[in-house]
């Protein structure tokens, strides 16, 4: 009934259907039907998803081929430049990765802009829009087979104004007209290729397309030939139905609230959320759906949240099972890469076995918290020490010299044994033979004179033929190669071979050492260099919190600088306006476009949660006090006066068709999910009420889609639980380093309180915080020593000294309480 419903509710409904129609028309009869969801096929490379949705929110998942357009993607990889270049085009003068990749197409690209919105309506011409990212597999497929071929150059570029758009650089873009895509195909995913009329509006979308017909599907120049003429002869039909495809979106995608309209119930919504998660469940491996796994850190934060507050029921018990059941398989599987650390993007099989080999930084950032509030959970070392191990591969292989952070490494590489042409997963997967050579040594009193290699494959899953399915590698690319997972517990495996358990983490380590030491010496993935505002305030979040959490000296000292890396290269302190994006330049340094793009509404934020983190970690005012700055920028530019909620990018650029509140929490959290619990934040730390009022505004709007599928937005439904419960403020008051303050600071860390502000008082009456808000000022130290006071509805517990005591009160809320 869930999916019955969401389809009823997406728009798919007479007003769209005339795209469907126009589809079939441009492909011809011989183009593969319209799915109804039964008959999807799927590949394990795949145009990555524009988020992970949940399979009861997509009657037709965005990784599927279903629709017409969605042509059969053919193999092969991305091809090297030659050089010199026989053409070069203005994404030549572009600083994004994904843009120069494209800069010697025999294609007249243009970046979007006016340049090229003029060029349109001065000619007359359809608008070809190509959107992808630097990272993305299928965009490398499409640019080499049917970009780079000079007979569709030539049908481009002569009929066509293109341009050129990385999906990173310009989300709001990719938003509209993915929107389109998805309400028009019932799919979606990159590469995303649209046509558009020099007014902007779209009239036909797709994804893939390969240059020429195969297997009586059209290819590119079939379907260009055919808008061609239909251009030519038909031009009215293709207009009004474009314009009557976007008015229904802007009817279907409204979020609003009417005055006076209130949040919905948190625990109604939050059971609900917890029953549709539960019911997509899959026991044996974790996550929500059987093939391919997502790691979904939306869900499984809401899941230790909703356990947080229902911590004596089966349901809570059922909740933190499948969160900490979920992320244990994720670091023993293929996703996680055992040998140079962070998490691939996803898996292709329900085990976390084979993954797509991508490496995304919000994947990183989000994990890294998913992980570390596992531990502060479980107590168990495991979680620590992947959050850890995260924080090192972000440290050593994303990370740029000014603080920032890179955005993403390639899924292709070309194979260590040579060879012209890329392929999936070279740079990490072995052969049974390179293990052997590599771990050739007896280890001394093992069971039958087994070597490194022997342990070392059993323990991780090797076989000689290599251990990735057929199915899982539709295209050849991983034959007789391994993926390694772990198969067996480090007690199981030393009973196996008669060695301690010691000797066999001593083994396995060392294995890894040498293992990633082979990985140096081997042909890179592509790493793109582009650093984004949003991205890099989820990264700042995560260095924070392992930080806080760990008492890791290291990571808060990378969390400050990600935090003056952010405030120095990507903040116009002029225009109070945060960047979108900035760039590694040729000699290392940190390069901005002119004229710069403007941030959005997750830019903002995620910035603003980043840097409340940074607060909580280091309780260094300063990073309060941008915060506050930021949130009321973020409030000028986005806000709906009207419904509530902020939309996603400035409201007022005409060349953005679709004013939208994103209302899902997928691949990242949804801006305005965030924003819900930063407001709430905020009004503790700033005494702004009106911010707390904003925050469930804000709730309200999206009550609808809260109240019918909150499994659409679990970080939003955490912000709810957040409003319901209310928040704890811990006061301490006390020095920031002395050791009696840091005592009390680490009893609060050890423990999982979503629902909490933390605050330092160190005696300054002039502090921003006792500016803020003055009733803080009658907290002072007890007796000379550090101090905690923890307040919740206008009342605080008795002052503790103790740590235990702290810790004490803060689990069981039992404690005596006076009035503030």
């Amino acid at each position: 009934m869930l999916r019955l419903a969401w389809r009823r509710s997406t728009s798919r409904n007479s007003r769209v259907e005339p795209a469907r129609l126009l589809t079939a028309a441009f492909l011809g009869a011989e183009g593969p039907q319209q799915s109804s969801g039964g008959n999807v096929r799927c590949f394990r490379q795949i145009p990555h998803p524009p988020s992970d949705k949940s399979p009861l929110l997509h009657p037709l998942p965005a990784y599927c081929l279903s629709s017409p357009v969605y042509i059969s993607m053919a193999s092969g990889d991305e091809g090297s430049s030659s050089s010199p270049h026989k053409h070069t085009n203005r994404l030549a003068d572009e600083k994004s990765p994904y843009l120069l990749q494209h800069a010697h197409n025999p294609v007249d690209w243009y970046p979007w802009g006016q340049e090229a919105f003029d060029k349109a309506k001065n000619e007359d011409k359809p608008i070809f829009l190509s959107v992808g990212y630097s990272t993305c597999h299928w965009c490398h497929v499409m640019e080499r087979e049917s970009f780079e071929d000079e007979e569709v150059g030539k049908i481009l570029s002569d009929n066509f104004v293109c341009i050129k758009v990385d999906r990173e650089e310009r989300p709001d873009v990719d938003k509209v007209y993915m929107t389109f895509v998805q309400a028009t195909s019932g799919g979606g995913g990159w590469p995303m290729s649209v046509w558009l009329t020099p007014e902007l509006r779209p009239f036909i979308g797709g994804t893939y397309f390969p240059p020429r017909d195969h297997a009586r599907r059209p290819g590119l120049i079939t379907v260009l030939t055919r808008i061609m003429d239909q251009w030519q002869n038909n031009r009215p039909t293709l207009e009004s139905s474009g314009e009557r495809i976007l008015e229904a979106l802007k009817k279907g995608t409204a979020v609003a609230a009417n005055p006076g309209d209130s949040p919905p119930l948190a625990p109604d919504v939050a059971n609900r959320c917890f029953q549709q998660l539960a019911h997509s469940y899959e026991e044996e491996y974790g996550g929500f759906r059987d093939a391919p796994k997502f790691p979904t850190p939306v869900n499984l934060m809401f899941l230790m949240s909703y356990w947080s507050v229902n911590r004596s029921t089966t349901e809570g018990d059922e909740a933190i099972q499948m969160a900490l059941h979920t992320l244990r398989m994720m670091a023993l599987g293929g996703i996680h890469d055992h040998v140079a650390q962070g998490f691939h993007r996803y898996s292709t099989d329900s085990s976390w076995h084979v993954p797509h080999f991508e490496k995304m930084l919000y994947d990183q950032a989000q994990l890294a918290v998913a992980y570390i509030t596992a531990s502060q959970v479980s107590g168990e070392q495991l979680f620590a020490d992947v959050a850890k191990d995260i924080l090192v591969y972000v440290s050593r292989d994303l990370s740029d010299k000014s603080g920032g952070f890179y955005s993403a490494e390639d899924a292709d590489s070309v194979p260590a044994s040579g060879g012209p042409e890329k392929r999936e997963g070279a740079f990490c997967v072995w052969t049974s033979s390179e293990v052997r050579e590599l771990l050739s040594d007896v280890v001394e009193g093992a069971t039958g004179s087994a070597t490194q290699a022997d342990i070392f494959m059993h323990h991780y899953g090797v076989k000689e033929q290599g251990n990735v399915d057929l199915e899982q590698d539709p295209h050849g690319e991983l034959q007789g190669q391994n993926v390694l997972i772990v198969r067996y517990s480090v007690e199981l495996t030393a009973a196996r071979f008669g060695i301690s358990v010691e000797k066999v983490n001593d083994l396995l380590a060392s294995a890894r050492t040498k293992m990633a030491e082979v990985r140096k010496s081997r042909p890179r993935p592509h790493l793109d260099t582009k650093m984004l505002a949003s991205w890099n305030g989820l990264m700042l979040s995560a260095f924070a919190r392992v930080g806080a959490v760990l008492g890791d000296k290291a990571s808060l000292d990378r969390a400050v600088q990600a935090g003056k890396f952010l405030k120095q290269h990507l903040w116009d302190a002029e225009q109070q306006t945060i960047l979108r994006s900035c760039y590694r330049g040729d000699q290392m340094e940190v390069e901005q476009i002119s004229p710069p793009i403007s941030g959005f509404l997750g830019d903002y934020a995620f910035i603003i949660c980043g840097l409340l983190d940074l607060y909580e970690a280091t309780l260094q005012a300063e990073w309060l006090k941008w915060a506050e700055e930021l949130q009321l920028r973020q409030d000028g530019l986005f806000w709906d006066e009207q419904g509530g909620g902020y939309f996603c990018s400035d409201p007022n650029d005409n060349t953005v068709l679709l004013r939208l509140k994103e209302d899902q929490d997928g691949a990242e959290p949804s801006a305005n999910s965030v924003s819900a619990s930063n407001l709430l934040r905020l009004s503790h730390y700033t005494g702004r009420q009106e911010w707390l009022q904003r925050s469930q505004q804000l709730l309200a709007a999206f009550s609808d889609r809260l109240t019918k599928v909150p499994i659409a937005l679990p970080e939003m439904v955490r912000a709810l639980m957040a409003q319901h419960y209310t928040l704890k403020q811990i006061v301490i008051c006390g020095q920031r380093d002395a050791p009696d303050t840091t005592s009390l600071l680490a009893a609060v860390n050890s423990l999982f309180l979503p629902h909490k502000v933390l605050m330092l008082l160190d005696g300054d009456e002039e502090s921003f915080l006792c500016q803020r808000v003055p009733a803080l000022s009658s907290m002072s130290q007890q007796g000379g020593a550090a101090t905690a006071y923890v307040c919740q509805d206008f009342t605080c517990s008795l002052p503790v000294t103790d740590p235990q005591e702290l810790r004490r009160q803060l689990l069981d809320g039992q404690t005596e309480t006076q009035s503030e």
